[in-house]
């Protein structure tokens, strides 16, 4: 009989909490761990260079989801990026660093989960860093993820601010910091001019120690339970299925709809809906795959009366030189990316905290080299996105097939409430003020694109139905809650109710949406995780 192979920890995905995860439990030397990754390594170079990332996610190293149609915006389909490569998202992301507010976590810890709160999660958010502008009692100085501001330099960038501030808005130089609201530069993941993931800042390190194995392109189909216990996993790799065994603890870190799919395969889930598979319950959850929430995006394109710096360095003679530079030195425009600003706004004055986010680039989404008399230059516009931060609709992923090959379904449900149509409406009338504002009148001209006809709800709605899309900030399909919440799958320690060895630590587990990008908040969940795994005493709650 061949050897059963065990290992103390198995971790199933390489993505951002995966990656950490890898080298905190592998800090101690006699911890064998293996983790299995679906995707193949991160060796493409457009990875690494900070401008190849829109060749990345939704194209190349992506599971290529697509939500089931939506009936809000007439039935069409949702792109659902999500990365299928060593270091997750975070290989093939905006490398946007965003924390969210302090409100978000606040109230997950009035919820029950006191230990989630900002004070408790402030010190695993500085464990992660190094901030550029040092440490400080918001942020870390020593970190693995090094953040930067974003380096692009535009006129068109200073002018948006200025605009924020005729309407009344501030300006903050740190939005990761004491507040989030206000005007600011984008916050990036980048370090020497390359993209900082998960799998560089942590993964690699973790493999050096010698102790982490790591196997790529294996899809793990179950968890193997003998007891209500996790005692290791099933998965396929070259056409075989193997299987591995945890001595310790089997931790799912396959992201949002990638875990609960596993979990149901597993038996872990909603009887009725594994019934409809013939599946066997094994440990009866009802919220597995429930809770699915995402943030929504709407955009406004305005043409630029002259070419930007970026449209210059586009023609491809430039961009070759541009790109070769950012390979090979760490230098050049494309070690940044073409970011007019970020800003985080309250949408109505009664609003408690920054419900949109604004986030602007200084060129069209579909910029790509050109060279007369080859290709024609693009039109250049500058482009902003109104973000629905923490919506109140929700969607659920459901397995499509026993078979573990076949991809979920997945059921976003957007804007299925009122206040969501509300907030993302105010939004977008505030792009259009800050578009009239006299800073930016030299810069752009007309909307360019799908447009409202004027700012009435009508109007609006008709916008919104054709425009808007997922910000691919999906979670909150394993929510974390107290065993007294029939939704709960995980508890506070994110173990899964029901079986013992088993935890979740991955964007699934967020009871709710915080207020910006998500891979930050994953990040510091990965890091707190790592104590809670190994019984190590919580870093000190901050007291800022």
């Amino acid at each position: 009989m061949p050897t059963r192979e065990i290992y103390d920890y198995i971790i199933v995905g390489a993505g951002s909490a995966g990656c950490i995860l890898a080298n905190r439990l592998g800090e101690d030397a006699a911890t064998r761990i293996l983790v299995l990754e679906a995707g193949g390594w991160d060796w493409d170079p457009f990875i690494h260079i900070p401008l190849g990332f829109g060749r990345n996610a939704g194209v190349y190293h992506d599971w290529l989801y697509q939500s089931e149609p939506e009936p809000a915006i007439g039935g069409r389909r949702m792109e659902q990026a999500r990365g299928k490569v060593v270091g997750g998202c975070s290989s093939v992301n905006a490398m946007t660093h965003v924390r969210g507010d302090r409100s978000d976590y606040d109230r997950w810890a009035a919820s029950g989960l006191t230990q989630w709160s900002y004070a408790h999660a402030l010190p695993y958010f500085r464990r992660q860093e190094t901030w550029e502008g040092g440490e400080n009692e918001y942020r870390g100085g020593n970190g693995p993820i090094t953040v930067q501001k974003n380096r692009y330099s535009d006129p068109i960038t200073a002018a948006y601010a200025k605009a924020g501030q005729a309407l009344g808005y501030p300006l903050n130089d740190d939005y990761n910091g004491r507040t989030q609201e206000g005007f600011a530069v984008h916050q990036v993941t980048i370090r020497n001019g390359r993209r900082c993931s998960a799998a560089v800042a942590y993964l690699r390190p973790a493999l050096r120690r010698g102790n982490v194995t790591m196997r790529v392109k294996a899809n793990v189909s179950r968890v193997l339970l003998e007891d209500e216990r996790a005692v290791g996993v099933e998965y396929r790799i070259g056409g075989k299925t193997l299987a591995a065994y945890a001595s310790r603890e089997v931790i799912l870190c396959g992201g949002v709809i990638n875990t609960p799919q596993v979990l149901m395969l597993s038996g872990i889930g909603d009887p009725d809906e594994l019934g409809s598979h013939g599946i066997k319950v094994q440990i009866p959850l009802l919220g597995v795959g429930k809770n699915l929430q995402d943030q929504v995006v709407a955009r406004l394109g305005y043409s630029r009366r002259e070419p930007g710096p970026f449209h210059r360095m586009m023609r491809l003679d430039r961009a070759v030189l541009e790109f070769g530079k950012a390979y090979c030195f760490g230098r050049g425009m494309a070690t940044s990316l073409p970011s007019a600003g970020m800003a985080f706004l309250r949408s109505r004055s009664e609003a408690k905290v920054p419900d949109v986010q604004i986030v602007t680039t200084a060129t069209p989404h579909d910029a790509r080299p050109y060279l007369s008399p080859f290709r024609q230059p693009y039109k250049d516009l500058f482009v902003a996105r109104v973000v629905l931060l923490r919506p109140e609709s929700r969607g659920a992923v459901k397995l499509a097939s026993p078979e573990p090959a076949v991809k979920a379904l997945i059921y976003q449900n957007i804007l299925n409430r009122d206040k969501d149509w509300e907030t993302l409406r105010a939004g977008v009338r505030i792009l259009r003020e800050l578009a009239r504002q006299s800073p930016m009148r030299s810069f752009i001209g007309s909307e360019a694109g799908p447009a409202p006809r004027d700012n009435s709800e009508r109007e609006m709605d008709a916008y919104l139905r054709v425009s808007a899309v997922s910000f691919r900030h999906t979670l909150g399909t394993c929510k974390m809650g107290l065993a007294s919440d029939p939704t709960a799958v995980v508890d506070t320690d994110l173990r899964v109710f029901g079986v013992k060895s088993l935890r979740v630590v991955d964007a699934s587990v967020m009871p709710d949406l915080v207020g910006g990008n998500i891979n930050a908040a994953v990040m510091m969940i990965a890091e707190k995780a790592s104590d809670l795994i190994r019984g190590r005493a919580a870093l000190s709650p901050a007291t800022v």
